[in-house]
């Protein structure tokens, strides 16, 4: 069983919006975690998806879902104080669904729409053969590490550096199990799940996703969302992307 695990529990603050979580916010009339479901909602090897919502937010998210179609989302459960705590209320609400069959979750950010069914098909076969698979994307300059006080300590090579993203990908009892031990260690606030999975000892293996693979968080990701989106929307109609040179 391959389930979709997607947080949605912020409300964006850096997106400045004065009335909707940015998972809310509308792009050619279609709200942005819409966008995101339907990709899940596409892919044949999906068998469900958990939404982690703002507790508030919820009835709206289920008139969203009547709405555009979204017929795979089972389970609509509460987001926690933080990221890793909606996460692990999502997996638990996932566990529910899988009902003793062993399952795969593919984890990911409700404003991070950019993504392609091929690519969730892909993390899943990564997580057949490896147990894991965290979607990394490209990096095009030069990344450093630095001390606290700005002296650089190390220049890793760009040719192997990534940047982590999402979906990642797991077997859910694998998941829940670290979750469940970090809870018991008094962590509450870790950065992703791949961050979590790496710091109680799993291995993971990383698949590269598409560049525009980015998360909407700022007024700046909005818009450059909307010149994707617009983008490929000239490409259906001219044949081509980049008539203006956007």
């Amino acid at each position: 069983m391959n389930i979709g695990v997607i947080f949605a529990g912020g409300v964006g603050s850096r997106m400045h919006s004065k009335e909707l979580p940015k998972q809310f916010l509308e792009l050619h009339g279609k709200p942005v975690i819409i966008y995101t479901l339907e990709h899940f909602e596409k892919n044949e090897e999906i068998d469900a998806v958990v939404v982690a919502c703002v507790e508030e937010w919820i009835p709206y998210l289920e008139r969203l879902l009547y709405k555009f179609r979204i017929e795979k989302v089972k389970k609509i459960v509460p987001g926690g104080s933080t990221g890793q705590l909606s996460i692990y209320n999502g997996l638990c609400a996932a566990k529910e669904l899988a009902d003793g069959e062993r399952a795969i979750v593919l984890i990911h950010d409700g404003v991070r729409p950019l993504i392609t069914p091929e690519l969730l098909s892909e993390n899943i076969k990564c997580v057949k053969e490896h147990g894991s698979a965290i979607t990394a994307g490209i990096v095009k300059e030069t990344i450093v590490v630095v001390d606290q006080d700005g002296r650089v300590e190390q220049v890793p090579s760009r040719e192997k550096s990534r940047v982590a993203k999402a979906p990642q990908s797991f077997w859910l009892d694998d998941i829940l199990g670290v979750h469940e031990k970090a809870l018991k260690d008094g962590v509450t606030s870790a950065i992703d799940s791949c961050t979590l999975m790496k710091q109680y000892g799993h291995e993971l293996y990383m698949i590269d996703g598409p560049y525009e693979n980015i998360k909407i968080t700022t007024p700046d990701d909005y818009y450059t969302m909307r010149a994707i989106l617009d983008a490929k929307e000239n490409a259906q109609i001219y044949g081509y992307e980049d008539k203006a040179g956007t």
